[in-house]
């Protein structure tokens, strides 16, 4: 066993038993691998020692620790992961993989500072590419260990280290809830970045000392002496505070340090939430407090649900001593639960799920043996988001399934609006392509482009962000109103020849639409604020031909399909007069023979009907439980379409609609025509496959065959 693995091991006295000889293994390897580099690059010490050793101070477990030490610099190149999942098994081969992806990582940029919103992107990216948390964990140890040995480094080096680290790493190890490396990253960053003002507070300190501690000692034996008199069973403990947490505070509240109440500070823990006020009431009762600076967070929680009642007393002397009283179930819930301490700290909004899984975090701390916990740490944390990059390194957080084209937009509206085409990773891709965490995407402009009215129609797929599809309808709407009104009868001709209307009732659409008249409906259609799909939705298909079951079955699924006012289980039947489908507005007509028969409210029938008959007349709806399906003819012209009969397949079955017959001609031209008999439920289904069938290769022309 070598020297290093002796020191080592003395380190980790939790670990006994195969624990200790897989840990001794690890090290081993190190010593062995790292003897082929130069003498002269290799440390006194393995730096992944230190690692380990720091990481032991949160308690983590086995599989952390040998990730730690096998992420070594010196084993870079020299361990294959084939070797790795050999010898220590896929977590902990995992764990390394992640740890050196983050290694690479070089997006940040001093310039960063000045951007908020980038920096905390940049956290959050970091988090949500790390398929395990405790490669996190180990990437932090790894940059206290850094920031340890700084001081070899030149002046630029070290700067920029703890520049990152002050803008990344602190606040990412404060959001994971490890205050310890928090608070260590802070200090050692700080003492590097401002020396002056670093060694002015450490002098300021160290020069009342022991007259600090002195006063603090003094204020505890008092305050236990006074609750042991009351019968109040309590832990009482002076709480330190950080250099840079001081400094932050003293800049904050432009206060000299001796202006601090809190370099004096107590905290005092109880076993009952009346305990706690029992005790404030015993700590006014004994010396004079400050009444602007009692908080009770326990009747009025902050918004994270961190509980505690907090108030300021002066001692004998005059010292400001501030005093933390809180339950150990408070305790917990703010050191080990929710409370997320980072969120008022950053500014940021309460989120529910960041919540949950800084909790799951805090118990895997605790619970070495709970394998859930990292799982669904990294699987509900920022499943909703994607975190994308520009060519110049600028991060852009996106909702998940977002396109180049949301990208674009996200960038600037012009981009947006002149987008023709994207490179991911500098590869072509569609505008409808799903970006994936960690892309790098280019975006394609022509000038003076203008948006696309496909850009809208949901079918397509085009745009996911609600950003983005304002940012196109607005272009839309401050277009003329006369290019709008041409266009939107353009859309309306369009969209009826494709269904096979002949004759379009404006008045009804008008009504539908609720318009106030026929240019107004253009202009909507042109400038998109009524898009295919519910113009579709809105278009009275006649004609359509309900398909042939059984009587019976055709009785019950209508019957289901209907609801007839004030009548219950009654017959009802579909007119063939005037075929109607779910979407039409439609009435009952009531016959001593066939029960009810339904109609549509404007069929030639029902207009023509006498006085007397008008009185059997009642009013019907669709229920809305069973779907109804209608057979539709469409006809396809495409040019050089082998493939044509499997892509339009496809795209049936992904809509849910069946085929009741096709049949396909070819010419010599390599032109072909494809004849199908589709089964539908509704005008809106009907134009969302007309749309996408439009969208294949070579297609020429899609419509309903009338």
């Amino acid at each position: 066993m070598s020297e290093h693995t002796e020191l080592a091991l003395s380190l980790f006295p939790d670990f006994t038993g195969d624990d200790r000889l897989r840990i001794a293994d690890a090290l081993n390897l190190v010593d062995e691998l790292g003897m082929a580099t130069p003498a002269d690059a290799l440390p006194p010490r393995p730096k992944g020692i230190d690692v380990a050793a720091i990481l032991t101070s949160v308690h983590i477990d086995l599989e952390t620790i040998l990730a730690a030490v096998l992420s070594d610099s010196r084993l870079t190149g020299l361990l294959s992961d084939t070797e790795l999942r050999r010898r220590f098994g896929d977590v902990v081969a995992d764990l390394v993989k992640d740890v050196h992806w983050l290694n690479n990582v070089s997006i940040y940029s001093p310039d960063m500072a000045n951007e908020p919103n980038q920096t905390e992107t940049l956290r959050r990216m970091l988090l949500a590419m790390t398929h395990d948390v405790r490669a996190v964990l180990i990437k932090l140890a790894y940059r206290i260990q850094r920031l340890r040995n700084l001081f070899r480094e030149q002046t630029e080096i070290r700067h920029f280290i703890s520049r990152e680290s002050l803008d990344i790493y602190a606040p990412l190890a404060n959001r994971l809830g490890i205050s310890q490396f928090k608070w260590e990253l802070e200090d050692l960053a700080f003492r590097y970045l401002e020396p002056e003002q670093y060694r002015a507070i450490t002098e300021s300190l160290a020069s009342k000392r022991e007259e600090r501690e002195a006063c603090i000692e003094a204020f505890l034996a008092m305050l236990r002496q006074t609750l042991d008199r009351e019968g109040i069973a309590a832990k009482i403990y002076g709480r330190p505070k950080h250099i840079y947490s001081i400094w932050h505070k003293m800049r904050r509240k432009q206060l000299a340090v001796d202006d601090l109440y809190d370099l004096l500070a107590v905290r005092v823990i109880v076993d009952t939430l009346p305990s706690c006020y029992t005790v404030l009431g015993v700590a006014h009762s004994h010396w004079r407090h400050i009444p602007k600076e009692f908080d009770d967070y326990i009747a009025n929680p902050k918004e994270n649900g961190y509980q505690s009642l907090h108030t300021v007393v002066l001692d004998e002397a005059g010292n400001r001593i501030e005093i933390q009283i809180r339950t150990q179930a408070m305790h917990e819930f703010a050191e080990l639960g929710v409370a997320a301490h980072w969120r008022y700290k950053e500014g940021s909004k309460f989120n529910a799920a960041t919540e949950k899984n800084i909790a799951s975090l805090r118990q895997l701390l605790e619970d070495k043996d709970n394998g859930n916990l990292l799982e669904n740490f990294h699987t509900e944390l920022f499943s909703d988001r994607v975190f994308v990059l520009t060519p110049a390194g600028k991060l852009i957080d996106l909702i998940r399934s977002a396109t180049p084209l949301d990208f674009a937009y996200a960038i600037h509206t012009e981009v947006g609006h002149g987008c023709r085409g994207a490179k991911i990773n500098g590869q072509i891709k569609p505008l409808t392509y799903k970006l994936q965490s960690g892309e790098q995407v280019e975006i394609i402009t022509v000038k003076n482009g203008n948006p696309n009215h496909n850009w809208l129609n949901p079918n397509l797929g085009y745009l996911k962000t609600p950003r983005a599809i304002s940012k196109v309808k607005s272009w839309f709407k401050h277009q003329q109103q006369v290019a709008n009104i041409a266009s939107g009868k353009q859309v309306l001709e369009k969209e009826s020849k494709r269904l096979g209307i002949k004759a379009i009732d404006i008045d009804e659409l008008i009504k539908h639409f609720k318009t106030p008249d026929a240019e107004h409906l253009y202009e909507a259609l042109g400038r998109g604020d009524i898009n295919n799909r519910q113009l579709a939705g809105a278009l009275k298909i006649p004609e359509l031909e309900p398909i042939p079951i059984k009587l019976a079955s055709t009785q019950s699924a209508t019957q289901a399909a209907v609801i007839v006012e004030d009548i219950d289980n009654v017959v009802t039947t579909l007119a063939q007069c005037c075929s109607p489908v779910k979407g039409d507005e439609i009435v009952g007509y009531i016959s001593h023979k066939r029960g009810i028969t339904v109609h549509r409210s404007d069929c030639e029938n029902i207009r023509h009907l006498t006085p007397e008959q008008q009185l059997h007349v009642i009013k019907a709806d669709w229920s809305g439980h069973h779907k109804i399906h209608h057979n539709v003819p469409i006809l396809i012209h495409a040019y050089n379409a082998p493939n044509l009969l499997g892509d339009v397949s496809q795209i049936l079955t992904a809509s849910k609609a069946h085929i009741s017959n096709a049949s396909l001609k070819t010419h010599d031209d390599l032109s072909a025509i494809l004849q199908m008999s589709i089964q539908i439920e509704n005008t809106a289904q009907l134009s969302s496959i007309l749309a996408r069938i439009s969208h294949l290769p070579n297609i020429v022309e899609v419509k309903r065959k009338v």
